[in-house]
């Protein structure tokens, strides 16, 4: 029997990815610290996977731990992290120690300790591109840097170009796209990989590099006001509150539904094809946030409207999309859900599912650090 260690393998992704890895035959063992923040507090592992995993409570920055239960599985799956854009702009310990700190443990175990690792599969993110692939009518294709504040307290929300500061289009990310996080979580995303990929040729264990885009879905944490805006705008308007939405509310995203993600993981798990490879798991499609948010109030509060208040988010980006053309050729990976029947079995899931709207406690949190403000034409 293959014997796989999923880290974080209680968390949204996670648990759609251990089940499917069970119906595969695997064998699979889950080290979670199930963080109150997206469990709950006194949380346990989730009850439809009892009989499916073993169960091992323990955070990946504890070394002693961590190494007893890499020392029996042939194959690991990184996903453990903190999650939150905006968070980790003022957590910045917390952040670092979660993603990079239990990255390095990890590897520290694999580079100086007996076992039978013969894959790791790292989750990553969109973040690591920042503001991603643009083309410029005079200077062909660019990668912007952060938006410049002074644009965005005027309202000014689009990207110019870098070198002669003319207005951009913008263009599907692919894997070769410069790297420019603009955030602490992003930070760590980028150093992840980096890590992982210089020590898996160092030690000759392949490494594959997933990107999520914004992965959306059943089991996504609806009490978690840091991360997921199709859960925090739910939690919004299952509370009666219409959606605030940020900038304009025409900033893009690509949402990926996470069955979609699963099988993008899975397929760089067991093909070597995929082996010191990056690939963006996505759909491949943009969609505005506006877009997102008319679609969940039509179908949960139609007498409600959403509101555009015209608060940016430093570290926040524009727009980004991916380019999947690498996961189709390489991987055979084709997204099944878009967008409208996507959110459709994510709210049938949230139907009978407890909730806490905490995004006004949140906005708060960003106001008081600086970190969220108004632009000056509202």
């Amino acid at each position: 029997m293959k014997n796989v260690l999923v880290t974080g393998g209680a968390g949204f992704i996670g648990t759609h990815l251990c089940e499917k890895l069970y119906d595969l035959n695997y064998k699979v063992i889950v080290y979670d610290s199930l963080s109150s923040q997206v469990h709950g507090e006194g949380a346990d592992i989730p009850s439809y996977l009892r009989d499916k995993v073993e169960f091992i409570n323990g955070n990946v920055i504890d070394r002693d731990k961590l190494m007893n239960v890499v020392k029996r599985v042939d194959k690991v799956i990184h996903l453990a992290s903190e999650t939150g854009v905006g968070q980790s702009m003022y957590e910045v310990e917390r952040y670092s120690n979660g993603i990079i700190q239990g990255t390095s443990i990890l590897w520290d175990i694999l580079a100086n300790e007996e076992h039978g690792v013969k894959k790791v599969v790292l989750s990553s993110s969109r973040a690591v591109y920042g503001e991603g692939k643009y083309s410029c009518e005079n200077c062909g294709i660019v990668y912007p840097d952060s938006r410049d504040k002074q644009r965005l307290e005027k309202g000014d929300w689009e990207l110019y170009c870098p070198n002669c500061n003319e207005g951009l289009t913008q263009c599907a990310t692919d894997e070769r796209a410069l790297l420019k996080p603009t955030s602490i979580y992003a930070i760590g995303k980028k150093t992840q990989e980096e890590i992982s990929m210089v020590m898996g040729r160092a030690l000759n264990i392949p490494v594959s590099v997933v990107r999520y885009q914004n992965v959306y879905g059943p089991r996504q944490s609806l009490s978690n006001p840091y991360t997921g805006i199709l859960s925090i705008f739910t939690a919004r308007l299952k509370s009666g509150k219409p959606i605030n939405v940020y900038e304009d509310g025409l900033e893009s995203r690509d949402f990926v539904h996470v069955s979609d993600a699963v099988d993008g993981t899975i397929l760089c798990l067991e093909n070597e094809v995929a082996d010191y490879e990056v690939f963006n798991i996505a759909n491949g499609v943009k969609t505005t946030v506006m877009e997102v948010a008319n679609i969940l109030t039509e179908y949960l509060n139609p007498n409600l409207t959403p509101v555009v208040t015209g608060n940016y988010r430093l570290g926040d980006i524009r727009h980004c999309y991916a380019d999947i053309t690498k996961a189709k050729e390489l991987l055979g990976y084709y997204p099944k859900f878009d967008i409208g029947t996507g959110i459709k079995s994510f709210l049938d899931w949230s139907e009978k599912e407890s909730f806490q709207d905490l995004s006004d406690k949140a906005e708060r949190e960003l106001i008081a650090k600086g970190m969220l403000e108004q632009c000056s034409a509202n």
